[in-house]
């Protein structure tokens, strides 16, 4: 049995959700509560599997108690929150970065014709999270730092374009790397970070918070700008054209997945060649790794976040086993990477000139 803590202030919406998981039989409500304080007690009480976490309650909001609980009793943490609410969303994002594993809308009215489509996400999200293994977080800790190179080999082309593909515990590792790369990167960025539908303009806006970087959901057609980091939005594929524009597909899912990692890393493989950066972050299963294939083949370079720092090894260590990655990397070193990778290829065209390597012509 998969032993569930529901923190929600709600009456209405904590009933809802005491129904439909009490209606699983791989699912119990070991407790109810409604306010932050009282979450952190009862998980040292209860010791549950899984919690979910209402985002504003009174007291102690979603995050405080998401902050505290991984300091004290580390657990998975299902954050629910209303994907319309400017605070709600930056709540939900924050509470993410402190540790919870996934975040959810709350549930529509019994009435909607989404209803069952949410509770079984809702049912599977509670299920998955419940395996997942937790580490402990550590208030004010220190990160130790790293001065990588960029590559083992020397860089072959001029970066043109970084792709990047993250799900569970992605928000985290993409506002540390984000934030870690300076204000006139030179090289746009394209991400697919799986996230609850109505949640990646959220996303869009507290990652412009947490960096330098322009932060955009991706449209159909945009040109590609340095500096940039283009989110993939829902319910499309995300690539790049021959004209180095966005490109946006609704083709059927890929595994399960729209957007795909595997979409945008293939995509950015055939158009950008050896001049293509591919990194694979933290998350369940393994979208994408089919895709890196398609980077490798065409010379580009590959570099995946390592098991200590990641919250879910699933993607990084499927393309680790399958020899797709150059490098392999904890993300507080993978910013510094990229910024050393961009700027060796710019050296080494430089030296080259018009005319081969140290040409004096």
């Amino acid at each position: 049995m998969i032993r569930v803590l529901i923190a929600e202030d709600s009456v209405t919406i904590r009933e809802l959700l005491v129904t439909v998981l009490r209606a699983d039989p791989e699912i119990e409500i070991v407790g109810t509560v409604k306010n932050g304080r009282d979450a952190i007690q009862q998980v040292k009480r209860l010791r549950p599997d899984v919690v979910t976490m209402d985002v504003n309650m009174p007291e102690l909001d979603g995050f405080e108690a998401t902050k505290r609980i991984m300091i004290e009793t580390p657990t998975p943490i299902v954050i629910i929150s209303a994907s319309v609410d400017v605070r709600d969303v930056k709540i939900s994002m924050n509470a993410l970065c402190a540790g919870a594993l996934a975040l959810l809308e709350k549930p529509p009215g019994m009435d909607s014709p989404h209803f069952k489509e949410a509770i079984a996400h809702l049912i599977s999200t509670v299920k998955a999270m419940a395996g997942v293994k937790v580490i402990r977080h550590w208030p004010m800790r220190a990160v130790p730092q790293r001065s990588p190179r960029a590559a083992n080999t020397p860089p072959s082309a001029q970066v043109r374009g970084i792709a990047v593909a993250a799900s569970t515990g992605g928000p985290a590792a993409l506002a540390r790397i984000l934030g870690d790369l300076p204000a006139q990167f030179p090289v746009p960025i394209l991400i697919v970070q799986h996230i609850t539908g109505g949640f990646v303009d959220g996303l869009a806006s507290w990652l412009n918070t947490a960096c330098a970087l322009k932060v955009q959901v991706a449209k159909n057609g945009d040109p590609l700008a340095p500096s940039t980091v283009y989110l993939a939005g829902d319910g499309a594929h995300m690539g790049v054209s021959p004209n180095s524009r966005i490109k946006l597909d609704d083709a059927r899912p890929i595994n399960g997945f729209r957007p795909s990692a595997t979409y945008l890393f293939e995509s950015v493989g055939k158009v950008f060649g050896p001049s293509a950066v591919a990194v694979i972050l933290t998350g369940m299963g393994q979208d994408g790794v089919e895709g890196l294939r398609a980077v490798r083949t065409t010379g580009g370079r590959v570099v995946a976040q390592d098991e200590s720092s990641s919250i879910v090894f699933g993607m990084p260590g499927a393309a680790i086993a399958q020899g797709l990655v150059d490098n392999v990397l904890p993300v507080y070193s993978i910013g510094e990477w990229l910024t050393a990778m961009v700027a060796d290829t710019r050296t080494t065209k430089n030296e080259e000139g018009p005319h081969g390597p140290h040409s004096n012509r």
